[in-house]
């Protein structure tokens, strides 16, 4: 397993979690064994915004005896009442489902809690003067919530809730399809989705991804945008590029479903290369780095998505972007225009006027 720190609460996280949508269509041995199985090899975040009750249980189930390993994101939000998953911003509901989650997850304390489920103005307003945000406040003060999280499928809608300084962590959908305007949750431009996700780097707010292949829409050739099934690892590693990404959060069934996500880290390159996508890279993001790497190795030794990486966020205003790229052995400086970046960029950045641009900048 690969894991990623959380810059603002230091929690050390798996890059791959569980999404714990349609498990709970599954027999409850069954489902405990995967559970179990998943924390075994090293997976330790789970998301709880599930499409049914029963879910609750199997994980308090498998994961009692082990609570303290496990990284949980509840969602103040999320109804229960009918056995499966409802929406609503009612307090006295909210406060009876949290109890009942609390019970059902055998636990007194929850790692995240979530703004559940934003996507409107009016479902912020509604949130705040509903009293929820209250609620979820005082239960952070209490410290039966560690930290507080956001959950949201809008760019501009998180980026003002982010503004408030209250979140820690923010659950968006990140996928090709998304990104590139394609699909029922493809909200925001392409430029404004990456900026999104760039300005959580910049302020230490950890990105847990959902919905990583679209409902399912890209691994299928009949509905993937790009003419051609995606597989899930070029999913999951297309995510875990993105800026400000700690872990991706694919749903599964049952054990097969934990084993093929395990088999990520032992994939090659080539297994995980998405760079196909290529050929749909709207105008709005051709030419800017999204450092995939896919232009390594570098004859000189640079690396230039970290390069790429740590001038965008000094441009945003990160006071640590300028000693990270200190830190590295190689600077932009030392590129020596060969070309071989440029040749191989899918998303036809020009690296070697980047390179100077950079160097430029950082003085360096």
């Amino acid at each position: 397993m690969e894991y990623r720190i959380h810059p603002k609460t230091g929690d050390k996280i798996s890059v791959i979690g569980l999404g714990t949508g349609p498990i709970y269509e599954t027999q409850e041995k069954e489902a405990v064994r995967a559970l179990t199985y998943a924390h075994e090899h090293g997976i330790n975040f789970a998301d709880f915004a599930t499409a049914g009750a029963a879910t609750f249980r199997y994980a308090g189930t498998a994961f009692s005896s082990v609570r303290r390993e496990m990284l949980y994101q509840v969602h103040f939000g999320a109804d229960y009442e009918t056995g499966e998953y409802g929406w609503t911003t009612r307090l006295d509901t909210i406060k009876r489902q949290v109890d009942w989650q609390l019970r059902e997850l055998k636990t007194d304390y929850i790692d995240y809690g979530f703004i559940h489920c934003l996507d409107a103005p009016s479902d912020w307003k509604a949130y705040q003067e509903g009293g929820v945000l209250d609620y979820l406040s005082e239960m952070k003060k209490a410290g039966v919530v560690r930290h507080i999280g956001l959950s949201s499928h809008t760019p501009s809608l998180t980026r003002r809730i982010l503004d408030t300084g209250m979140v820690d962590q923010l659950m968006f959908s990140i996928n090709p399809a998304y990104d590139y305007q394609h699909g029922d949750y493809a909200k925001g431009s392409a430029s404004e989705r990456m900026e999104l996700y760039r300005c959580c780097e910049a302020g230490g707010i950890g990105i847990s991804v959902m919905k990583p292949y679209s409902g399912g829409q890209l691994l299928k050739k009949e509905s993937s945008p790009f003419g051609r099934a995606l597989t899930p690892y070029q999913c999951i590693q297309y995510a875990l590029d993105k800026p400000g990404v700690l872990t991706v959060l694919p749903g599964i069934r049952d054990l097969e479903d934990v084993r093929q996500l395990l088999g990520f880290f032992d994939a090659s390159a080539e297994e995980r290369d998405y760079s196909v996508i290529s050929s749909l890279t709207p105008g709005d993001v051709t030419g800017s780095c999204v450092y995939c790497s896919h232009c390594q190795p570098c004859p000189a030794g640079l690396n230039i998505g970290l390069i790429n990486k740590y001038y965008d966020l000094a441009l945003m205003g990160d006071a640590l972007a300028a000693d990270h790229y200190e830190k590295l052995e190689k600077k932009a400086s030392d590129c020596i225009s060969c070309g071989h970046c440029d040749r191989r960029c899918p998303f036809h950045v020009v690296q070697t006027d980047r390179m100077k641009e950079i160097a430029g900048y950082f003085g360096k």
